[in-house]
């Protein structure tokens, strides 16, 4: 441990990092620099800066870094030009940002001089996996102290106690008693962890939202919304051209208005284990149906059947944690490729926790051609006898097989 002189730590000020940092002052005795990303968090980063200074953390040593420009220009809107999703549900909103914060972390450790990056990730989760491989294909000689690894506080109310005894600040104690949600917050969602949750029969409690109404709540008329796209990414929302990060707090607050959003899911951890967890992504259940409803008319078909193929293995990486890995690199370079033409709008209805596509059009991009799809009289354009030939041939294999099955029984 005395190798260590200086750390960072990737400090959030809640309960597991506010014990963490204590925790290094008395265990490894080294200087500590704290690390808090600003990734749209909002009013909760207000307490990092007094809580890094009442456990006499120097000014100098206290970086809180606005990144959610780049936390959705460069890491969120590629991840979902590849129609992102795990397992079926998950946007991955917890999993983009570890790249990004484990990117920022090395950059401070070469400013400070710094020897080691410390996390707050727990031994049973997916972050520790996502930041120290982040951490060691960015810098491979970094130390790495994971607390939860060599600590004996292994629950949520030991944590609570030791910050009790250490005169640490918590916040969000449930209101019933109790340890609080483990949660995670940024631009593209918040999940909840923890609590009566892990019994994966129990429905949420309604209070425990923040983001998004009740699909019972939302207004009962529907809302329309045109969303542009320019080479994959979005551009504007009903004309107005924003920053990329003011985009999907835009599309945040729309989703969350009209109850869009919330899932609920038990996923295979990287670990091996379930977990059930609760998700609000209101501005990417948006984005999702609406990018692929732009695609639909100016890919390929084949550029798109493969996109789709290679999906799953594109979310598996980053929630694995492999974000730099050059085989994530080639997939994206791949998938950027095929975004060069998807430009144009789409026009969602937001109703009552649903996303509805109900138009979509691109002036100098679009594949669809009206004169062969119409099923009036299309003038000659499309000569249906030429179905015939095609059909023989396809079925060729298939009459061959057919004929010696009925010889042979």
């Amino acid at each position: 441990m005395s190798n260590i002189s200086k750390a960072v730590l990737a400090y959030s000020g809640g309960l597991d990092t506010s014990v963490i940092l204590k925790w290094l002052q008395d265990t490894y005795h080294c200087e500590v620099v704290t690390f808090t990303a600003d990734l749209g968090q909002g009013d909760e980063l207000a307490a990092v800066r007094p809580k890094a200074l009442q456990f006499g953390i120097a000014p100098e040593n206290i970086y809180i870094d606005d990144l959610r420009e780049e936390f959705v220009r460069d890491f969120v809107f590629p991840m979902f030009r590849a129609n992102t999703v795990y397992e079926g549900e998950y946007l991955l909103g917890t999993s983009i940002a570890r790249p990004l914060i484990a990117k920022r972390m090395i950059e401070i450790v070469n400013l400070t001089a710094a020897d080691a990056v410390v996390h707050g990730a727990t031994g049973k989760g997916n972050d520790q996996v996502r930041f120290e491989l982040g951490a060691y294909a960015l810098k491979p000689g970094i130390k790495i102290i994971a607390p939860w690894r060599e600590w004996d506080l292994l629950s949520r109310e030991k944590l609570l106690a030791y910050a009790e005894r250490h005169g640490i600040p918590v916040e969000m104690k449930h209101k019933q008693g109790g340890s609080p949600y483990s949660m995670d917050a940024n631009l593209l969602h918040i999940s909840y962890e923890g609590r009566h949750l892990e019994d994966p029969s129990a429905e949420a409690e309604e209070s425990m939202w923040r983001w998004t109404v009740s699909p019972e709540a939302a207004p009962d008329a529907a809302e329309y919304v045109d969303l542009e796209f320019a080479r994959g990414d979005l551009v504007a929302i009903d004309g107005q051209r924003l920053p990329a990060h003011e985009l999907l707090a835009r599309l945040n607050q729309l989703g969350g208005k009209h109850g869009i959003g919330r899932i609920d899911l038990v996923e295979n951890r990287y670990v091996g284990m379930k977990s059930r967890g609760c998700y609000e992504t209101p501005g990417g259940t948006i984005l999702l149906p609406a990018h692929r409803a732009i695609e639909s008319i100016t890919l390929d078909r084949e550029v798109a059947h493969l996109k789709d193929d290679l999906m799953p293995r594109y979310a598996s990486l980053i929630y694995n944690g492999y974000w730099w890995s050059p085989e994530r690199l080639a997939l994206q370079t791949l998938i950027d490729h095929t975004q060069q033409k998807v430009n144009g709008w789409v026009r969602v209805k937001l109703y009552k926790g649903n996303v509805i596509v109900v138009g979509r059009d691109s002036k100098t991009d679009s594949l669809f051609d009206s004169t062969i799809a119409t099923f009036e009289d299309d003038a000659g354009a499309y000569d249906q006898t030429d179905a015939g030939g095609f059909i023989k041939l396809n079925a060729l294999r298939l009459r061959i097989a057919a004929n010696l099955a009925k010889r042979t029984n």
